[in-house]
Formats: structure tokens, C-alpha cells, sequence
């Protein structure tokens, strides 16, 4: 038995939701009225997918009307009907009545019986929508509808975020609290935004606060295993158990909150890697960049900074990763260059990998809110993931055998530019991965499917690769064709350069094919590989030139920079035989800084930027003598991790480079 609240109906008036056998389950509409017995009707009949427990747990009456979610032992979410005709409806009032006569002339216990015998003038009703299993084999707890959205929670650990697309459930995505909150029961939401987590951490109630990170309460209650309940208001809150047999009682009156919290962090370590997303125009607020963080602590940040009043407000956590997220990339509607804003805002697609070879896709979309404290609205719709070690989790008698690799890290990611084209059958999208396991990954996206393939690698470098970057390569008008490259640099400090255009065309053709999957191709040898440095190289960029050449510009361990001029020959033949690279220009800066360079970005064919760990940040000047040292900046953000820039065009026609730094902390430069 449980009871849900339903949108527009009478105070006096509740939802009772009764599961019985066979996996039959009752809406019946309870209506009280002082001294008078109970008025019953039998509203509606549901079935809950087979299964070994076959209950229902939890239920909400969305506020669209004419729909319900249900939450069951099983773990899944089920879309049922709810909209009764007008026959129905009257039919369903005349057996109440007959019932509910009973009452006055015996008990109430001659109620049910009365009322459920006709039962089957309503029809079952099977589920619209079902996610099987979604919050595992111990159930959900509870089910919630907010600002248009659905939330569940479930004993395994995580709560998600849903939405309603016409009759069917969309999962956008999920959420892991804090570590070892395996058991969340519900999720209260605030009036100031903050969303609390109501759960059990071993034998403990905890009240966990979304915002700040944090347990406001731990109470010892014995675990989750008992009847419980928790209240609470501005002045005071309780919390209510039965342990033993006795029922205990926990009251707390509100006290003034002595904490003061000088700046909000944005992650629990350092910050290994961020993205520029782009801009957002707010009325009555000053222009606000959104960016993406990728930390040690396992989870992303999608946060707005303003430039007026330099604070980083977080837009949404994303915490999917069960390691370190080490690399992101971004890849706009019609490629990683356009940052997509349009009437409807930012719309992008984030990649974002790291720790335990594990990727995770989701699609972003962000819009100006004047409403919210932010001044800016985030949405994100999970899309895909994947693991290399999948096969192996689903083995049986995994136990019996060595796992390969079980520590292997994406560095970096790279989407490969022009793929989303109407020169392709169906729409993938291309992704470059470099893997401290000494492979070179490709990865073939269908949003539409929500998979994400592992379709090419080679294991070129026999070392771990550190940076990857994809480029593209569009030839004369005569040839109706592009050229998709790739380079690779690698711990002893080699570049590699690569033609993936067949491997991707192959791909497209097998992923066709095989609907969705594949064994992985071979990309080959590499069309040339520079050794630049000494060592590894922590930062890579290329830049295409107006006269078509392209600009590789990588910084090392050593602290030394190296540029190099490429020019693409398309030879006689076709595929990657046909195509060569010809190097036209080298230029070496040795002990260009006094640290490694971990960031590096040409701006123009003749003006670079570097930025090392010994925190100075130096624009370059590339001219026939070499670089040339223009100006140095010092920042504040220790142990540098990446760099990212990006322009914006003034009034007067003039461009404007910014950057924004991340390590032991966030800086945004101009």
C-alpha cells in the first residue's frame, strides 16, 4: 500500500496505490469527510512487469495530467495511464457506492471485497514506457516531479534525472551523492535551490546538501531497515524511528549558521583538465563564459563565471566516472570549431574520459535563466559511455582470470573535425583518444543510438601516448574528397602523424553493416612521425594557415617549445598511400620556460601562446629568426594542468584572445 498526492484533486481526496497478486496494481481514489465512513472509487487497474518481487514501491501523478510513475522492487520505472472516461468514471462511482452502503449497514471490513469485485469492468493497463531494472535489483524508493523534470532515487546509491518525451521516459542523467550513500531513500528540495538527500550510510540517517557538499545531519538509527520519518522548517526539524520496538524521536531547533564560506569550491582536487563551451548574453547581466572542468575526484563541472563579479557558479556536477577525469572534448552541432549558440543558447556535445579507459558523452544545453542565481540554466542529457573492460565485467568467472590492463587512462581527446556530413550514410561522430597503454583509439559516435564504438587503433608509439589531435584537410575543388589527419605525441617526446579518412570510411561502412558494432581496424603506419623533443610532450596544437599549411606547435617536460610547418602532397595513388606530409619549417625554443609546458595554443601563424607550471604565461612571436619572446604574464593557478583560448571579436573589428588556466585551481586571462 502506499499514498501519492495527485495534482488538482480535493484536499479531502488521496491516491491509495495497492499491489496484489500477479502483479496487479489498484488507483484507488480515498475521499473522507468528518463522520461519515470513508467514499472508495476504484480508479484504475495496472500490471508490473514479471518478476520475483512483484510490487510496487513508489508512485507520482505527473502534473502534465493523464500520467503516472511508478517505481517497483525490481528497480524499474514504469508510465502508466491515468486519465479516466467519463462511462468509466460513473461506472466506477456506482460500484464505490454499493460498497460504501455496506459500510453503514456492517463494517468496513465488507469495503474492499464489495468494491473489487467488479474490478474487471476496468481494463489492466500495461506500462507506455518501462526502464527495466534501472536502479538495479534492490528497488526504488521514490519517485518526484520538479520544475518539469522526474527524479528517482534508489538503494543503489545514485539518483536520476528523467524527462518526458510525448508517452516515453528519457533518462538525462545520474548522480552518486558522496561515497558509501548506498541507500537513498528521497530527495527534498529547497526553497533556495539546494537539493538535500535523505539516505542511509551504514547505520547512520544522513541528510546530504547538493550545494555544499556536505552531511547537515548524521544521526545513529541502526540502518534503513525501519520504519522512519523526517520533518522540517524554517525554525526546527525532527527525525522519527522505531528501533527495538520503541519509537525514538530526534528534534533539533535552528540555529544561526556560524560558517562563513568565502569562496564555494569547485572540485575536491585539482582540476585536470577545462573547456571553453562559450558565451551567454542574459538580459540585465553582464556576458557569462560556461566552461567545463574535468578533476581527480572523479566528476566534471559545468560552471558560468562572470567577468563583472568573478564568481564560478556550478551549473550541473556530473559524476559518471569511477576514476580521475583526465580529458575533455567538445563537439559543437556542426563541428568541434562552432560553439553553437544560437536563439536557444549553447548546445554541445561533451566527451569526457580519464581513469579505468572509461568515456563518458553528453549533450549540453545551456540558456540564459534572469530567474536563477546563476543568471544561466544548464540542461545535460547523458548519451553514451564506454569501458574497455565491459566484455570482461560480463563475464561469469571473471574472477578466474587476469584482467588486461586494468589501469589504463585516456590522456587526451581530440573529435575528429568535418565527419557529421551528408558525404556520411548516417551521422557518427569521430573521436580520437590517446591511452597510456601505448594505443592510438578511435571512436565512432551515434547520438541517435546513443553508442559509442571503439572502431580503429595501433599501438604505433610502444609507449604511453600523451596528446592527440585531429585536423582536417580539405582538398581543391577538383577533388571531391577530404583528407582527416591525426597526430600523436608520446612520453619520448615523437609526433606522430596519421591518415585516418579510410579507416573512418571503412568504419562507417562496417558500423552500417553490423548495426552498431565491430571489431576494431588497424590505422596503420604513420604518414611521418618529427621526434620534437627530448621527452614527453605535455601540450600539442595545430592550426591551418591561410595558404593551407598547418602550424604544429608542442611543448615539453624539458620546458622547451617546438613549432613545425606541414604541408599535405596528395601523390598518384588513392587512400593514405596517396597522401603525404612534407615538413616545410622547424623551430626549436629550448628552455623556453623553467618548468614543464603544459599548455600551448597558436593563436595566429605568427603568435603563440605557452603557459608552464613555473605559472608564467608567454606570448611568442614566430618569425623567419625563430620565436621571439613578446611578454610574460604570471598567474596564480600552481601546478598547471592545461589551457584553453579562445577570441572574441570587438567593435571596432579587433580581435581579443582570452584563456583560462586550470590546475590547483581555475584562472581566466585576457
Amino acid at each position: 500500500l502506499g499514498w501519492a498526492p495527485r495534482p488538482g484533486q480535493p484536499p479531502n481526496t488521496a491516491a491509495l496505490l495497492a499491489s496484489g497478486p500477479d502483479g496487479e496494481m489498484l488507483w484507488l481514489d480515498v475521499t473522507h469527510c468528518p463522520g461519515q465512513a470513508p467514499r472508495v472509487r476504484l480508479m484504475g487497474r495496472y500490471l508490473l512487469p514479471p518478476c520475483k518481487q512483484r510490487w510496487h514501491t513508489c508512485v507520482v501523478f505527473l502534473p502534465q495530467g493523464g500520467l503516472l510513475v511508478c517505481g517497483d522492487r525490481r528497480g524499474s520505472l514504469l508510465l502508466f495511464p491515468c486519465s479516466r472516461s467519463p462511462g468509466q468514471a460513473v461506472e466506477s462511482t456506482s460500484i464505490t457506492s454499493s460498497g460504501t452502503n455496506s459500510v453503514h449497514k456492517d463494517s468496513s471490513s465488507e469495503l474492499e471485497p464489495s468494491c473489487l469485485l467488479h474490478k474487471e469492468a476496468l481494463p489492466l493497463e500495461a506500462p507506455v514506457s518501462m526502464l527495466f531494472g534501472l536502479h538495479g535489483k534492490t528497488g526504488v524508493t521514490s519517485v518526484a516531479c520538479h520544475k518539469g523534470y522526474i527524479y528517482s532515487t534508489g538503494r543503489d546509491g545514485v539518483y536520476r534525472q528523467l524527462r518526458l518525451q510525448g508517452q516515453q521516459l528519457e533518462v538525462l542523467w545520474k548522480h552518486r551523492p558522496c561515497k558509501g550513500l548506498q541507500w537513498i531513500e528521497e530527495l527534498r528540495f529547497t526553497p533556495d535551490g539546494d537539493l538535500l538527500v535523505l539516505g542511509f550510510h551504514a547505520d547512520n540517517f544522513v541528510l546530504w546538501s547538493s550545494r555544499t557538499g556536505e552531511n547537515l545531519h548524521c544521526i545513529p538509527c541502526g540502518g534503513g531497515h525501519r520504519s522512519w520519518s523526517y520533518w522540517s522548517s524554517p525554525s526546527a526539524e525532527a527525525f522519527a524511528f522505531i528501533k527495538c520496538g520503541d519509537v525514538m524521536l530526534y528534534n533539533r531547533e535552528a540555529e544561526p549558521c556560524e560558517q562563513q564560506v568565502l569562496l564555494t569550491s569547485l572540485h575536491g582536487r585539482e582540476i585536470a583538465c577545462v573547456r571553453h563551451l562559450g558565451a551567454v548574453e542574459v538580459p540585465g547581466h553582464t556576458t557569462l563564459n560556461v566552461f567545463v572542468t574535468g578533476s581527480e575526484d572523479t566528476t566534471a563541472c559545468v560552471l558560468a563565471l562572470s567577468e563583472h563579479s568573478r564568481a564560478a557558479m556550478p551549473l550541473a556536477r556530473l559524476s559518471d566516472h569511477i576514476s580521475s577525469v583526465r580529458a575533455l572534448a567538445l563537439a559543437g552541432p556542426t563541428g568541434p570549431g562552432d560553439k553553437g549558440f544560437g536563439d536557444k543558447g549553447l548546445s554541445a556535445l561533451l566527451f569526457s574520459a580519464g581513469g579505468r579507459a572509461q568515456i563518458e558523452c553528453y549533450r549540453l544545453l545551456c540558456t540564459g535563466d534572469p530567474a536563477s542565481e546563476s543568471a544561466v540554466a544548464c540542461e545535460v542529457i547523458h548519451v553514451a559511455s564506454h569501458r574497455l573492460d565491459e566484455h570482461w565485467e560480463r563475464k561469469k568467472n571473471r574472477h578466474k582470470l587476469v584482467k588486461m590492463d586494468p589501469e589504463t587512462r585516456y590522456m587526451s581527446l581530440s573529435v575528429v573535425p568535418g565527419t557529421s556530413t551528408e558525404q556520411l550514410p548516417t551521422p557518427w561522430k569521430f573521436l580520437a583518444a590517446a591511452c597510456s597503454d601505448a594505443s592510438v583509439r578511435v571512436f565512432g559516435l551515434l547520438e541517435a543510438a546513443r553508442k559509442l564504438v571503439l572502431v580503429a587503433e595501433s599501438f604505433h608509439h610502444q609507449r604511453c601516448v600523451l596528446k592527440v589531435e585531429a585536423f582536417l584537410h580539405v582538398l581543391p575543388q577538383h577533388l571531391p574528397s577530404r583528407k582527416h589527419l591525426l597526430c600523436s605525441a608520446a612520453t619520448d617526446g615523437s609526433i606522430a602523424f596519421w591518415d585516418i579518412t579510410s579507416a573512418i570510411a571503412h568504419a562507417v561502412d562496417a558500423l552500417h553493416r553490423a548495426e552498431g558494432e565491430m571489431q576494431p581496424l588497424a590505422l596503420g603506419a604513420p604518414l611521418l612521425t618529427v621526434m620534437a623533443h627530448s621527452c614527453g610532450v605535455n601540450s600539442l596544437h595545430v592550426r591551418e594557415t591561410p595558404e593551407g599549411q598547418y602550424l604544429v606547435a608542442s611543448g615539453s617536460d624539458d620546458g622547451s617549445i617546438h613549432v613545425c610547418l606541414l604541408e599535405v602532397v596528395l601523390g598518384r595513388g588513392e587512400g593514405s598511400a596517396g597522401t603525404c606530409l612534407r615538413v616545410l619549417e622547424r623551430v626549436a625554443r629550448p628552455c623556453a620556460h623553467a618548468a614543464h609546458v603544459t599548455g600551448i595554443r597558436v593563436l595566429r601563424p605568427d603568435l603563440l601562446l605557452s603557459a608552464s607550471v613555473d605559472q608564467r604565461l608567454t606570448l611568442w612571436h614566430r618569425g623567419p629568426g625563430g620565436l621571439d619572446a613578446l611578454s610574460t604574464t604570471f598567474f596564480h593557478v600552481p601546478d598547471l594542468a592545461e589551457v584553453d583560448c579562445w577570441e572574441v571579436g570587438e567593435a571596432g573589428g579587433e580581435l581579443r584572445y582570452y584563456c583560462v588556466l586550470c590546475g590547483q585551481g581555475l584562472e581566466m586571462l585576457r
